[in-house]
């Protein structure tokens, strides 16, 4: 079924809305915990999750359509392009630079690219998984 376009500019809107609270409310509950040595955990656990998430959802919304196209607008693009945040992993590094701490940032750098391919090759076959028995 094609839907509009204005339809799937809603439904990116409406992804990215939720994504936006999601992310926040994984900062503040890193900001609650207060440590300030947890920095930069919070942009590497929602690009994390939402690289696992996007596997997930790549493998349920385009390979299997199990749901109507339209969703996939709705969280790949909208919900997981709002909770995950490679500009601010990117401000995350400048500031490692910055304080001259060089080992954290390739350290955070590298763990991040790998975890977060890990995450989604997870999510993917693990829903596959799932769903094919």
């Amino acid at each position: 079924m094609q839907y509009p376009y204005m339809l799937n500019y809603l439904a990116v809107a409406a992804g990215g809305a939720f994504g936006a609270v999601a992310r926040s409310l994984v900062y503040e509950w890193y900001a609650k915990s207060g440590n300030d040595h947890l920095f930069p955990l919070p942009t590497l656990t929602v690009n994390v999750v939402g690289s696992f998430l996007m596997g997930i959802g790549w493998y349920c919304l385009v390979e299997k359509s199990l749901l109507p196209p339209i969703w996939k607008d709705f969280a790949t693009v909208g919900f997981l392009g709002a909770l995950t945040t490679f500009s601010t992993f990117s401000l995350d590094i400048f500031r490692l630079f910055q304080s001259e701490q060089f080992v954290e940032a390739f350290a955070y750098m590298l763990a991040s690219v790998v975890i977060c391919l890990l995450g989604t090759w997870l999510g993917y076959q693990g829903i596959r998984l799932v769903l094919n028995g």
